[in-house]
């Protein structure tokens, strides 16, 4: 069983994009959204993924996740389909210290929200933050992408 491992921040300015070593246009809906198995469908750049996660333990670091790379085709066809809500980002890939920070920063409803992640190999391994993090909101649920097309940023 893929087991994923991530800590999340909020990000304070716009610095990380001149640290980017790539970025990418990502669009994606869920074909479920219920805590306990969400099914994400997304359109990443020229490719097609579909995602099952399970629910986070109680930290909300660690859960299963299971990935399926499908064609841009079937992917466009599954969101057609999807729960209402869609999330629009871009997501910008930042090499700090040996750690690869995954910024997305998102449009549409949920504009004026940047956020980083950054997958670990355990809970308790230890990072070296750049400057443009701030707080961390790992396990708030208002933060995942099944939420956030539910309940947009802008909305708070």
């Amino acid at each position: 069983m893929a087991q994923e491992i991530e800590r999340k921040y909020l990000v304070s300015s716009e610095e990380f994009k001149a640290q980017a070593g790539k970025s990418v246009r990502i669009i994606q809906g869920y074909l479920s959204s219920v805590p306990e198995r969400t099914v994400r469908v997304r359109v990443k750049g020229d490719k097609g993924f579909l995602t099952i996660k399970g629910i986070g333990n109680e930290s909300g670091a660690s859960r299963y996740e299971w990935e399926k790379e499908i064609s841009v085709e079937e992917a466009q066809e599954l969101l057609k389909i999807c729960e209402p809500g869609v999330i629009d980002k871009t997501r910008y890939l930042v090499d700090h210290q040996g750690h690869i920070f995954e910024v997305d920063e998102f449009y549409g409803s949920n504009q004026g929200l940047t956020v980083a992640e950054v997958e670990l190999t355990d809970e308790a391994q230890t990072v070296n933050k750049p400057s443009w993090l701030a707080e961390e909101v790992t396990g708030d649920a208002r933060y995942y992408n099944s939420m956030l097309m539910k309940q947009p940023f802008t909305q708070w």
